[in-house]
């Protein structure tokens, strides 16, 4: 049976990371669906946002040159919203896989908890569906803003968007879809790409989530009504095996993470409250 893909993103539908993604999947004889942000979502993590019109969500059909033949939607939602009524039907049968990307600027660290991109993942694993995020590493704190979600971005912004390698990442999202769909479908994998030429990859390892992002976020100036944010390369120390670690070295990164894990070494026996009978 032909795997149904969702392919979405948090940069937006004219993002040339999705398209990308989308055409490696299809040439892999893929079932694929484009329905991304009408514009950037970066940083929206999981968020639930939607714009309405008439009581409807606003949803444009594109045509995009790159994706003959592949049904593409704008989508004024956030990618999380996006996955989640992907998965209702919202555009066809419903998707066997999320796949979330290319973005622009790694997904590493503790940092995915803000991203869209990872989010459209967690979405889908959170409700039957596997998902796989996908990032290009693209690092430039200077360029970075707060709305990245801890993703950094490259210098330049789109301007120089075609001359990265976005098909790099892309190749090694869909070749990690045997692994994705052979494990638990709440388990999402988190994938990044250093920005070189497929060839020029040293390989693919499995990195351990950083304890940081590759950068970070701090209060640069504060006055009355406003606060200015700044995104600074973080100066902690990188720890052999991480994503950040294998990214730094030439690696191609992927982590399995899940989003909602209950914790089981919380003491929470023996619980009461005063003055309520039995």
């Amino acid at each position: 049976m032909t795997l149904r893909v969702l392919v979405t993103n948090d940069d937006g539908i004219a993002a040339p990371g999705v398209r990308w993604l989308a055409r490696a999947a299809a040439d892999r004889g893929l079932d694929v669906v484009v329905a991304a942000p009408r514009e950037e979502a970066s940083g929206y993590s999981a968020a639930m946002t939607a714009v309405e019109r008439n009581g409807r969500v606003v949803v444009e059909e594109h045509e995009v040159d790159e994706l003959a033949g592949i049904p593409s939607y704008g989508v004024a939602g956030s990618p999380g919203f996006i996955a989640l009524i992907a998965i209702h039907g919202a555009f066809g049968p419903p998707p066997d896989v999320v796949l979330s990307g290319v973005n622009r600027g790694a997904n590493a660290g503790r940092a995915v908890l803000h991203s869209g991109t990872v989010g459209a993942a967690f979405t889908a694993a959170a409700n039957g569906c596997h998902g796989l995020a996908v990032s290009l590493d693209v690092l430039a704190p200077a360029e970075a803003t707060a709305g990245s979600g801890g993703a950094a971005i490259a210098a330049g912004g789109q301007a120089r968007d075609t001359s990265r390698h976005w098909g790099t990442a892309a190749r090694v999202a869909v070749e990690l879809l045997p692994r994705l769909t052979a494990g638990p479908r709440d388990t999402v994998l988190n994938v990044n790409t250093p920005d070189l030429p497929y060839e020029r990859l040293r390989g693919l390892r499995r990195g351990s989530l950083s304890g940081f992002g590759q950068v970070q976020m701090t209060v640069a100036e504060t006055g009355k009504g406003f606060i200015r944010t700044s995104l600074e390369e973080s100066g902690q120390t990188v720890q052999a095996g991480t994503d950040v670690a294998w990214l730094g070295a030439g690696y191609a990164s992927v982590t399995a993470i899940r989003a909602i894990v209950e914790a089981s070494d919380v003491d929470l026996s023996d619980l009461d409250l005063p003055g309520l009978a039995d």
